[in-house]
């Protein structure tokens, strides 16, 4: 009998490499013969999509913090339904570009709305499925932000037009959840070549929730 997949998260701030690097750990994973999906949040199925494009629009600058943050959680809720729970059961490893460490980071830190009320608003949309491991890709925010300025074939966001500070207090957010979380978020430091960040991902899992593929 199949058993239930394994699901790895990758978080970072803007320009922290997610995207690229989620696309390299799919095909490690295709290589390894270990069948996978890759997803991202907000999105991965039609209707989440629909709320990214809501989110993410630039001109949306009036949006009110507490609105992100439950439309960010009904996004995340139906992409569960949709695309995470179903292959995770089918055995199938999940790969997500962001999952609920975004939330508490951006919203619940950065935005000042309290790390634990947005906690409360997830434990709702998610029950008790947590990552088994989540990859934190670490960058300065200064670098991130020079990184995706420097990228003309990226789209920028709403999120990409916040305040240097912002980012900064999101890094912090994100350093304060690996105190809480040590054993699940692994810090990557992303300021390095792509290759080295990748050989780093692949040594944290090798080192964790991959050995119960060898076993």
């Amino acid at each position: 009998m199949q058993g239930r997949g394994k699901f790895i998260t990758l978080e970072g701030g803007e320009g922290s490499g997610k995207s690229t690097m989620i696309s390299k750990l799919g095909s490690y994973f295709e290589e390894q013969g270990i069948p996978y999906v890759v997803t991202r949040e907000p999105g991965g199925i039609e209707i989440a999509e629909k709320i990214r494009a809501i989110i993410l629009n630039p001109l949306h600058t009036a949006m009110d913090a507490r609105t992100e943050a439950l439309l960010y959680a009904a996004a995340r809720v139906q992409h569960l339904a949709e695309k995470v729970e179903p292959a995770l059961k089918a055995g199938k490893t999940v790969i997500c570009d962001r999952f609920v460490d975004s939330s508490l980071a951006y919203q619940g830190y950065a935005r000042g709305l309290g790390v634990e009320n947005v906690w409360s608003i997830n434990r709702f949309a998610i029950g008790e499925l947590m990552p088994d491991v989540t990859l934190y890709l670490d960058i300065e925010p200064e670098a991130g932000l020079a990184r995706i300025d420097a990228h003309d074939g990226r789209e920028v966001n709403r999120l990409d037009l916040e305040s240097l500070e912002f980012h900064r207090k999101v890094r912090e957010g994100y350093f304060l959840l690996k105190e809480q979380f040590p054993d699940r978020i692994k810090v990557i430091d992303a300021s390095q070549k792509q290759e080295e960040v990748l050989a780093a991902m692949i040594l944290s899992l090798e080192t964790g929730i991959l050995k119960d593929f060898d076993e």
